[in-house]
């Protein structure tokens, strides 16, 4: 059964910076794209960053520049490192990707459990 389970949320103080990982595992043939979306309360989610297979990037306009999304395929693995944080980052932190999880079974999307993350002084 495939599985994301996300990791290096945390409070941080506006203008600090964190690293979320996002690790899959499971039976997983192959991993398309990935990405990280956001939720902040009272709001729709959204997406943040994604990266594909061959590591072409796009970003929300809000978080260009002081975000940087990363891939390591060979471990099945999403980064996101978020610099220059402000207030209006806070939010839950969804890891999303797309997976065929062998040669029987469709591609679908899978998401993590989410990471909560935190910029307050």
């Amino acid at each position: 059964q495939v599985q994301l389970v996300e990791s290096g949320g945390g409070l941080v103080q506006p203008g600090g910076s964190l690293r979320l990982s996002c690790a899959t595992s499971g039976s997983i043939l192959r991993i398309y794209n990935m990405g990280w979306y956001r939720q902040a309360p009272g709001k729709e989610r959204e997406l943040v960053a994604t990266i594909t297979s061959g590591g072409s990037t796009n970003y929300v306009d809000s978080v260009k520049g002081r975000f940087t999304i990363s891939r390591d395929n060979a471990k099945r693995t999403v980064y996101l490192q978020m610099n220059s944080l402000e207030p209006e980052d806070t939010a839950v932190y969804y890891c999303n990707a797309e997976i065929t999880p062998s040669m029987i079974e469709p591609t679908r999307d899978y998401w993590g459990q989410g990471t909560q993350v935190t910029v307050s002084s």
